[in-house]
């Protein structure tokens, strides 16, 4: 990996992931401080107020005094609330406060309070139930307006339409949060009962496989026991049988473990999709293939391509973009699906062919396929041709 890419990965690593969940406590800290900290900009009006000498010394020192109350009241409830809920009339209590705290500060210091209110939506649209924040966001604007009848009209209306936005807003990236939460939730869900699923199908594979030869093992098998003492000939007939029985089923066990491993080239291009994205790549990889007719192995060979290919991709070449198609082409030796991987990196450090594109070779060699990898002018290519029936296009990146 070039010093480039290892300071671009460090960059990736500081990086706040967004729509991924917080792997360590300081990433959680850090996200709390972004969502809270931007509406911290309100707070320039009061404090250039409180600091332009235009209060009493007692004005100024309670308004101070009431600005870090109001501000840690504020922190407390959204903060704490972005963690653990609070108990519903806490957060009613909290809210309440702040709006009470908000037309005091504005009735006993000026209009340059009144942006106040839109920390007090900001809370009732965050931390409230859908429903009474729809009521308490415009019950904060019309609050505002009649304080500002008192100390500054024009102000507070200049202030409404910014106090239902930020209000709403709120709720909007809250339901956002809860059902990116929930979606996350449930493709765990999901993959949990594939797991199960496949481990069912697995169970009900080996017990047609193995439930048959075992019971016909084990009938032999007693019957040779009984058979022993007085027919020699008849219980070595036996025993063979089970010999032929257990090799018959070792065999089958063979083909069905070898159909789990063979992987599937739907399933590697979603991987791969998955890989490149984590490693800041930006993929360019086809959705669907139609791979009717394809053989198997053809399908099997293409789908390990895919996987060493990414796997360099990711690891050594230090790549910004990747593009994967998937075609059909008509060659000289007859109808080809076509793999290829294509990113704009060095291709790694190795003057030659390594390991895995070495047995990637020779595994493609024997279905009748063949592999081209190195250097173009814009990064490096990776081209695999297994033999398939003629066909249309059957994908590329989108």
């Amino acid at each position: 990996m070039t010093e480039e890419a290892r300071a671009e990965s460090v960059r990736a690593e500081r990086m706040i992931p967004l729509g991924q969940p917080p792997r360590t406590g300081r990433d959680l800290l850090l996200r709390k401080l972004l969502w809270i900290g931007v509406w911290l900009v309100f707070l320039s009006a009061p404090i250039h107020d409180l600091a332009s000498g235009n209060h009493s010394t007692a004005g100024t020192v309670g308004g101070w005094l009431g600005l870090a109350v109001f501000v840690g009241a504020y922190l407390t409830l959204v903060f704490r609330n972005m963690g653990t809920p609070l108990p519903r009339r806490l957060v009613v209590v909290l809210v309440v406060f702040l709006g009470l705290l908000a037309t005091v500060q504005c009735l006993t210091l000026g209009p340059a309070w009144l942006g106040l209110y839109c920390y007090v939506s900001v809370a009732c649209g965050a931390t409230l139930p859908l429903r009474a924040a729809y009521w308490a966001i415009p019950g904060t604007a019309a609050l505002m307006l009649l304080v500002g009848l008192r100390v500054g009209e024009q102000d507070a209306q200049d202030l409404v339409i910014l106090v239902l936005l930020i209000g709403f807003a709120m709720t909007g990236v809250v339901q956002l949060i809860r059902t990116t939460i929930e979606l996350r939730k449930a493709r765990a869900t999901v993959a949990q009962l594939a797991a199960n699923e496949e481990r069912l199908r697995l169970a009900r594979d080996l017990h047609d496989l193995l439930g048959h030869s075992l019971s016909l093992i084990t009938l032999k098998s007693e019957l040779a026991g009984r058979m022993l003492p007085d027919h020699p000939e008849k219980a070595a007939q036996q025993v063979a049988d089970i010999e032929q029985v257990s090799r018959q089923a070792l065999v089958d066990v063979r083909e069905a473990v070898t159909g789990y491993r063979r992987p599937r080239l739907a399933a590697e291009l979603a991987g791969a999709q998955v890989a490149l994205t984590a490693a800041t790549v930006v993929a360019n990889v086809p959705a669907e293939t139609d791979l009717t007719g394809v053989p198997e192995e053809s399908e099997s060979a293409l789908a390990w391509a895919l996987r060493e290919a990414v796997t360099n991709v990711v690891r050594h070449s230090g790549a910004s973009r990747c593009t994967v198609e998937v075609l059909r082409r008509q060659t000289l030796d007859g109808p080809m699906l076509e793999l290829s991987v294509e990113d704009d990196g060095s291709g790694g450090s190795g003057n030659g062919p390594g390991n895995g594109l070495t047995g990637l070779t020779e595994r493609l060699e024997k279905i009748g396929g063949t592999l081209q990898a190195g250097r173009e002018k814009h990064g490096f290519r990776l081209v695999a041709r297994v033999p398939a029936p003629a066909a249309g296009n059957v994908g590329s990146g989108a």
